[in-house]
């Protein structure tokens, strides 16, 4: 299996009421999707924490298939430059948070290649987290 993930995070007022969501497809077809409230947070501790439940539910389809790649791809440029080490990680959350992502990389045995891309091609994802925020 190559997996594909797109993930987004969201905050209204940022801090404030947040949401995280995620899509995992094998090629065109689409094997999980999730968005769930994850408390009071920022946008950026919000799209670290849809990456986190992405790669948690790779885990389980990791246990009944072999997965060879995981391509994931998020609108914000500023996770994805971090969890590839070109940005320095200053927040002591988002550490945290950068932290249980390479736990995550680490147990499933496959470093996931990470790729920006606008809001416009993340569509579904980000329907995904507003339908949670505004429900």
């Amino acid at each position: 299996m190559n997996l594909i993930i797109f993930t987004d995070g969201g905050s209204l007022h940022n801090p404030g009421k947040a949401a995280s969501s995620f899509l995992i497809y094998n090629g065109k077809k689409l094997l999980d999707r999730g968005a769930k409230h994850i408390g009071i947070a920022s946008n950026n501790v919000a799209e670290y924490t849809a990456l986190i439940l992405a790669l948690e539910k790779v885990k389980d389809i990791q246990k009944k298939e072999s997965i060879k790649t995981i391509t994931c791809y998020a609108d914000s440029n500023l996770m994805v430059q971090q969890l590839r080490g070109v940005y320095k990680i200053k927040h002591p959350e988002m550490k945290k948070l950068n932290v249980r992502i390479k736990l995550l990389e680490m147990e499933l045995g496959i470093v996931p290649s990470y790729h920006h891309i606008p809001r416009e091609k993340n569509e579904e994802a980000d329907f995904l987290v507003k339908e949670v925020l505004y429900s």
